[in-house]
């Protein structure tokens, strides 16, 4: 365990989606902010950082469990910059599908 970050952001750090979900399954703030990040822009920057580095292919398992667990694929960190142009920043298609079929989702919701 990290003694920088949040049990949430270190679980999102290492990709650990299944500690992640155990975490906000415990009570834990899909919208938690550390830093310049909240835990959605975190995951987004994690992953595609990743892919960059590795040159693995991106994934989006942790980005999938925070939106799951109701983190909002709208919320800005604090430096202004939302998911949708994190994801942008690395090229990220998967969470940027994944932000717009949940942002649609929550749009659609709230007209009927």
């Amino acid at each position: 365990m990290s003694d920088y970050w949040t049990p949430a952001h270190q679980a999102v750090e290492q990709e650990d989606a299944e500690t992640l979900a155990r975490l906000l399954g415990e009570g834990a703030d899909p919208d938690e902010v550390f830093g310049n990040m909240t835990l959605l822009t975190h995951a987004i920057d994690t992953e595609g950082d990743g892919a960059l580095q590795t040159g693995e292919p991106l994934t989006v398992h942790t980005t999938a469990v925070l939106l799951a667990f109701g983190a909002d694929p709208e919320l800005a960190a604090p430096g202004g910059r939302t998911p949708l142009e994190q994801a942008s920043q690395y090229g990220h298609h998967l969470a940027s599908n994944l932000l717009r079929a949940h942002i649609r989702r929550r749009r659609g919701a709230g007209t009927s």
